[in-house]
């Protein structure tokens, strides 16, 4: 498949269609209503969505960026299929794995995401970006 855009972003489409398959069809079943883009001074770029979810309104906040930017942004960290609280040991952790691979010579990028409570974003909520 032909992707256009930066290496970082082609590398990602491409993950995604060989893990999830149809992205078209899910950007379309999981509507985007905000996006903060990114830049050079946040480090990230933010994305608001609704989700194919007909049995839970809340909204999906995903983040991808410096790694260091979105892990100060956390307060869990998913491992082994278990979300579990985020101390410093694992913190630690998380700097030394990618401070290694940086050094390697690898892009290395964060990831994570949010479901936005309802009670404070209901649905049609107006974000702004």
């Amino acid at each position: 498949r032909d992707v256009n855009g930066d290496a970082s972003e082609a590398a990602l489409l491409k993950c995604v269609e060989l893990v999830v398959g149809d992205v078209k069809g899910w950007r379309s079943r999981n509507k985007k209503v905000c996006e903060v883009p990114f830049n050079s001074t946040n480090k990230y770029q933010v994305s608001i969505h609704e989700t194919e979810d007909k049995n839970d309104p809340r909204y999906l906040l995903v983040m991808k960026g410096a790694p260091e930017r979105i892990l100060e942004r956390c307060s869990t960290i998913y491992v082994n299929g278990e979300e579990k609280p985020l101390d410093e040991v694992m913190k630690e952790s998380f700097n030394n794995a990618y401070l290694e691979l940086g050094g390697l010579g690898e892009r290395v990028l964060g990831f994570c995401d949010y479901i936005l409570p309802s009670d404070k974003y209901p649905l049609g909520y107006p974000f702004d970006s």
